[in-house]
């Protein structure tokens, strides 16, 4: 198994925790959508957060869409995770080039400016769940831990990272979440606090080799840690032409019609796997003829 996450608990059930590796995962994005560093790495910490947060979900068929909007450069990022564990994602904007932070690392922050983070979790519902806080620094995982805070009232910790090689190839990736339930006690909640505000940077304890069962023992260091699973992750688009062919129905008569008039073919985008599909204006015609007209 390459990219997989742990799911843990430990203090006697007080913490629930998770925590992955992602490497090829978020090189598989980069690769899709020819990402520059520092989009590889905000896209890169937002689809390693999906990746947890999906398996969170209780429905085979939940889906968990993370929507970063900002004013910076990039625009914003989406990512959409299911419960099994894949992951797509695309950043509107994916060929950005910022010169590094004050601290010499890549600048997510500049990247994404201020702005927004929605969360939706479509659970088979009428309505969607929808969940939005104002984004706190725009490194995608302080921005996470005041989401789970502020909009379900869950204690969180969320680490995420990205490093690169000297040929922007992905080197490492991946991450960790814990959370404190309603009844944890104060001893556990100073001792977790006082674990987190030690781990200065996730990749490089994932650069030592260390794996994501290593990570929780750092992170939940003095705990009964209880590993509970393991779940294999990655970078997955389930489009193919035949949902592409829905989406242009979709659209209506009247504006197939001009499509065909053009007499020219037609090329379609997957905004999240950047694939593309061709449609003949023999196809548009085809596909006119299933449309109701609007």
């Amino acid at each position: 198994m390459s990219d997989y996450i742990v799911r843990a608990t430990a203090a006697q059930g007080q913490i629930r925790a998770f925590a992955c590796v992602t490497r090829d995962m978020v090189e598989k994005a980069r690769q899709a959508h020819n990402t520059s560093p520092v989009v590889t790495a905000a896209l890169g910490r937002l689809l390693t957060a999906g990746a947890m947060m999906g398996i969170m979900l209780k429905g085979e068929k939940d889906l968990l869409t993370l929507q970063v909007r900002g004013n910076g450069p990039v625009g914003g990022l989406t990512v959409t995770a299911d419960s099994q564990g894949n992951v797509k994602g695309y950043a509107n904007v994916p060929d950005v080039i910022l010169p590094a932070n004050e601290k010499g690392k890549l600048d997510v922050a500049g990247a994404v400016g201020t702005g927004f983070l929605n969360v939706i979790k479509d659970m088979g519902m009428k309505q969607p769940y929808v969940g939005q806080t104002r984004l706190q620094t725009s490194e995608i995982a302080e921005d996470l831990t005041f989401y789970f805070a502020f909009s379900e009232q869950i204690s969180s910790s969320v680490g995420l990272g990205v490093l690169l090689d000297k040929s922007n190839v992905v080197k490492t990736a991946g991450g960790f979440i814990v959370q404190l339930m309603p009844f944890a006690e104060d001893a556990v909640i100073d001792r977790l606090e006082a674990n987190v505000k030690e781990i200065t940077s996730v990749t490089s304890i994932l650069s030592e080799g260390k794996t994501p069962e290593e990570l929780l023992q750092i992170v939940l260091n003095g705990f009964d840690l209880e590993l509970e699973d393991t779940l294999a992750t990655q970078f997955s688009c389930n489009c193919n032409k035949k949902r592409i062919e829905k989406a242009l129905i979709s659209i209506g008569r009247k504006e197939l019609q001009e499509m065909i008039e053009e007499g020219k073919d037609i090329e379609v985008n997957c905004h999240f796997c950047n694939k593309n599909y061709r449609f003949s204006v023999d196809e548009l015609k085809d596909l006119c003829r299933h449309t109701k007209a609007q």
